[in-house]
C-alpha cells in the first residue's frame, strides 16, 4: 500500500492517535517548578529611581538650569562661538559667493547683483547707519 494511495484506511492509524490523545504525559513537579524560576528570573526588574542632580552653580536659577540643558559652560561657548562666527560671515561674507567654493564657480555679474534684503536702505536710513 503506497503513501499516495487515496483510498487507504486510516483506522489503523487513528488507533495509535487516539491512545496518545488519552495518555497525555503531565510534566513533573521538578521541571515545573524549574521552567517558573527561570520565567522569574528573565522578568524585567524596576528600573532603579536615578537620583535627583542640581546643576552646578549652587542654585535652581534659570542661568543654571540653561547652562546645564545645553552641556554646561562648554556647551555655552561653543554656541557663543557659532554665534559670533555666524555674524562675521553674514557682516562680511555676502557680496562675491565664489569666495565660498575656493574660486570653482565664477562669481557672474548676475550673482554680484541679487538683492538678498530688499528694503535694507529703508532701514539704514532709518537708524542713521553708513555702511
Amino acid at each position: 500500500m503506497a503513501m499516495t494511495d487515496p483510498d487507504r484506511d486510516d483506522e489503523f492509524l487513528e488507533g495509535f492517535f487516539r491512545a496518545a490523545r488519552d495518555a497525555r504525559p503531565e510534566p513533573s513537579e521538578a521541571l515545573m517548578a524549574r521552567i517558573l524560576a527561570d520565567a522569574e528570573a528573565e522578568m524585567p526588574r524596576a528600573p532603579e529611581p536615578m537620583p535627583v542632580t542640581r546643576p552646578a552653580g549652587g542654585g535652581a536659577g534659570t542661568l543654571s538650569w540653561i547652562a546645564a540643558a545645553v552641556g554646561g559652560w562648554r556647551g555655552i561657548g561653543g554656541l557663543a562661538t557659532a554665534t559670533v562666527a555666524g555674524l562675521w560671515l553674514g557682516y562680511a561674507g555676502g557680496a562675491d559667493a565664489g569666495f565660498l567654493s575656493g574660486g570653482i564657480w565664477p562669481a557672474d555679474e548676475a550673482a554680484a547683483t541679487v538683492e538678498l534684503m530688499p528694503g535694507a536702505e529703508v532701514f539704514a536710513l532709518a537708524t542713521g547707519w553708513e555702511g
